[in-house]
């Protein structure tokens, strides 16, 4: 069985290739039970944040089929310990025997599929002349991002902003020196502090954080711009409060994941700023042609995607790494 290293699927894995392999997986579709949820409550004692335990299983049939399951833990708390809130391991089989062919870090697979499912889904969604980003959050996540939507679009400034001006002003550093290697081309990346102002000048705006109280206004946003949410993995969680939901078209990667877990739809839902049929379509739907995202020429349409992930983009992703 292969193993293969944070450093190794990272290295195997091409953002454009794989936005192009989740393209076609999520049209053909796979087989994807409902992830398990399992709560840790107060890991560290009285009053710390509860964590989780995430399964996540998927497979496909036939000759080439294969079978993965993905176990995450999320820690809040790791922070104060200098570690990453999230940890996975990625297990993938024979689609016929249940042979194991791999173990893949599972932490490095999340944050490549997660970037690059919010590329496709940037694919469909953000004006084709999308020249400016804003990123809120400074995580793990926010330099994949940052780095797939400006290979899908032609960014050529990107804001950051973060809690901490520091970390905002350290990505925009590192950034600022890797990313014209990685793109071919010329691009400004700097941080801000004024997130209102940052809203309104950006063509997409992405958000990757772990907040319990809306980050982007309904009132802040103007015509034609795409708004891609990907933290707020949790009912109680959101990034966006009602009236952004309420203006924008809405998309999600998948309904049954959106519908039950994302903060940024289930709550609209249940105070009825929205219903279920506001919610166009899925990542699936899309890619199918069974509905539209954005038109071309469309400068006035606001979208928004809301990630909560999915088993179909870690096998997608992990097949890719391994080469099957």
């Amino acid at each position: 069985m292969r193993s293969l290293s944070a450093a190794e699927v990272d290295t195997a894995l091409d953002d454009l290739a794989l936005i192009d392999r989740l393209d076609v997986l999520f049209r053909a579709g796979c087989e994807m039970p409902t992830r398990h949820h399992h709560a840790i409550k107060e890991p560290l004692g009285a009053g710390s944040a509860d964590a989780m335990l995430l399964l996540m299983p998927a497979w496909t049939k036939g000759p080439s089929g294969r079978v993965g399951v993905k176990i995450v833990t999320v820690f809040p708390d790791n922070g104060q310990k200098a570690l990453p809130s999230i940890y996975g391991q990625y297990l993938l089989l024979d689609g016929q025997t249940g042979q194991s062919l791999a173990l893949l870090d599972g932490t490095m697979l999340t944050k490549r599929r997660t970037a690059c499912a919010s590329g496709l889904a940037a694919r469909y969604l953000a004006r084709e002349d999308a020249a400016t980003l804003l990123m809120i959050g400074t995580g793990a996540l926010a330099p994949h991002l940052i780095r797939v939507h400006a290979k899908v679009r032609p960014i050529r400034e990107v804001a950051i902003w973060g809690r901490r001006p520091e970390e905002a002003e350290k990505l925009a550093q590192a950034l600022t020196r890797s990313l014209p290697a990685a793109l071919g081309r010329a691009i400004a990346v700097r941080a801000v502090t004024d997130r209102r102002q940052a809203v309104g000048a950006a063509d997409i705006v992405s958000c990757a954080t772990l907040s319990k109280t809306p980050l982007v206004e309904g009132d802040w946003l103007r015509e034609g711009q795409h708004l891609d949410l990907v933290g707020a993995y949790t009912p109680q969680m959101r990034e966006s409060d009602d009236k952004a939901v309420w203006r924008a078209r809405v998309f999600v990667d998948t309904r049954a994941g959106a519908l039950k877990e994302a903060g940024d739809i289930v709550q609209p839902l249940a105070n009825g700023t929205i219903d279920e049929d506001d919610v166009i379509a899925d990542l699936a739907e899309l890619a199918r042609g069974q509905q539209t995202g954005r038109l071309a020429g469309d400068r006035t349409t606001i979208t928004l995607f809301k990630s909560v992930g999915a088993a179909l983009e870690d096998l997608a992703a992990a097949e890719l790494a391994v080469g099957g």
